[in-house]
């Protein structure tokens, strides 16, 4: 599975999304080790780093009288609120300083525009706007993605379901993610996955 053809897309693994971040994930610094040893197997590696202006329209305080998790509609649907996280420029946007991956060789940065939410490292909140991953795989001649970070239930399973839309045969390695949980997000999110045939692995799965 592991070669020339797949790409390993490192989701996210932020101070902010880290215990003692605003936006903590569970045990989200766990995942760091893990995604280490995988990051040596993989010539190939893309990262995504959630990248918001500040006063972006998904923080709780950029809405008079709301808290974060609440939710909103937006001109995209309907949009969960979250504490201010991930700020451009901040240590909370930093990626995690255990993660050493010194040879990934693209960072896409996500979730900078103002007014739109960016869960997938694919495609924005509004499923307009592009990123340019897609066509930045295609171009280097990718055909799986191998899909690790945080959080499983929101921008790890977004750009899951992204990647596998896309056409890319696409795996989601479960012990190199933790998840938020929120409202039994966790066990929809994996079925969405698996609607569109994405597949749900472990770090000792892999084979290459």
């Amino acid at each position: 599975m592991i070669g020339e053809r797949t790409v390993l897309i490192v989701v996210d693994v932020q101070n902010d999304f880290c215990p003692g971040g605003s936006l903590a994930v569970t045990g989200g610094d766990e995942v760091v080790p893990v995604i280490n040893a995988l990051g040596k197997r993989f010539a190939h590696v893309v990262m995504t780093q959630d990248w918001h202006p500040a006063g972006h329209s998904s923080f709780a305080s950029s809405h008079a009288g709301k808290t974060p998790f609440e939710t909103v509609e937006m001109p995209y649907g309907r949009q969960v609120l979250w504490p201010d996280h991930c700020v451009q420029g901040s240590r909370g946007a930093e990626f995690h300083p255990g993660l050493a991956l010194p040879h990934a060789q693209a960072v896409i940065r996500k979730g900078n525009r103002g007014e739109i939410d960016s869960y997938s490292g694919f495609v924005e909140a509004d499923r307009r706007t592009p990123t340019g991953l897609t066509g930045y795989l295609r171009e280097r001649g990718f055909l799986r993605a191998v899909i690790a970070g945080l959080a499983t239930d929101f921008c790890v399973s977004w750009t899951a379901q992204d990647s596998a839309a896309a056409g890319f045969e696409t795996y989601v390695v479960e012990d190199a993610c933790r998840a938020i949980d929120l409202d039994g997000s966790l066990d929809k999110a994996w079925a969405a996955m698996a609607e569109v045939d994405v597949m749900r692995i472990r770090a000792a799965d892999l084979a290459g």
